[in-house]
């Protein structure tokens, strides 16, 4: 079942989305070379708790940390460690968020110190074709012609996007109704309708699309080894058009131009 929310639902889901928008451009600082990725865990969860929140993905389904830390191969659900981080990597880091029965989810792909031109080619398109599905979320719209705007922007720079894993309805629960992938024709699934609150997240590959999971049972790595980027935000679906939540000072209707589990072979993920 799709839950659609209130005028006053959304504005209960808005402070935890902005901590999550927050605390995103803080990690991104802090993600520099000899940083390991449990610095950054640490660092979210101290700000989080002294924010009032509650971190949204340490203990589900028993994941070990507040943010899932994915380096270079790495696709999603990197679990921090004492890896530091070094010159030329690129990490993706995925936050949620609890705050006042809500949820707030989002997550950011950064250069550790200079990058290759390849790399940041790559994290370039993933976020445009975020952005292109975030203009496809409006009311009549279908939950498909999302995907399908991501992954005719990928695929187009030579890209490949992620199968095993969709974005996903997100309120009082952090999954919930539709799936949402990031690839498929158009005009299909069910119908976009003002109140819908969506988590809209592309996973795209340097190599091809591909994904094993490792020994930990979360990493998720590419299979060629080849770099991954991910790029996510919380977006409410309104009369005048998308909203995205994941910002620190909101963002106006339609403004998405630019940036400031399941049936078989597809899985809802942790964030």
């Amino acid at each position: 079942m799709i839950v659609c929310k209130s005028p006053a639902e959304l504005a209960r889901m808005r402070p935890a989305n902005v901590l999550v928008a927050k605390l995103l451009a803080e990690l991104r600082d802090a993600a520099r070379p000899g940083v390991t990725t449990a610095d950054l865990d640490q660092l979210a969860e101290k700000r989080i708790r002294a924010e009032g929140g509650e971190p949204a993905f340490k203990g589900y389904h028993g994941y070990p940390a507040t943010i899932c830390a994915s380096v270079n191969e790495q696709v999603i659900h990197g679990i921090p460690s004492t890896r530091a981080l070094v010159e030329g990597d690129i990490l993706s880091i995925d936050v949620g968020v609890r705050m006042d029965g809500f949820y707030g989810d989002a997550a950011i792909t950064v250069p550790v110190g200079q990058i290759s031109e390849r790399a940041a080619d790559l994290m370039r398109v993933t976020e445009e074709s975020l952005y292109k599905g975030i203009a496809q979320a409006r009311v009549g719209a279908r939950v498909s012609d999302i995907g399908h705007a991501v992954q005719q922007h990928v695929e187009a720079h030579g890209f490949s996007v992620v199968r095993e894993f969709v974005g996903h309805g997100i309120g009082a629960a952090m999954h919930e109704e539709p799936q949402i992938p990031n690839y498929g024709e158009p005009g299909r699934g069910p119908r976009l309708t003002e109140g819908m609150v969506l988590a809209i997240e592309p996973m795209i590959n340097l190599g091809k699309p591909a994904v094993k999971i490792l020994a930990d049972g979360w990493t998720a790595v590419t299979r060629d080894g080849s770099l991954s980027a991910h790029f996510e935000h919380t977006v409410s679906v309104t009369a005048a058009g998308p909203v995205i939540l994941t910002t620190v000072n909101g963002a106006a209707p339609g403004a998405v131009a630019a940036p400031e589990s399941e049936p078989p072979g597809r899985r809802r993920h942790l964030a």
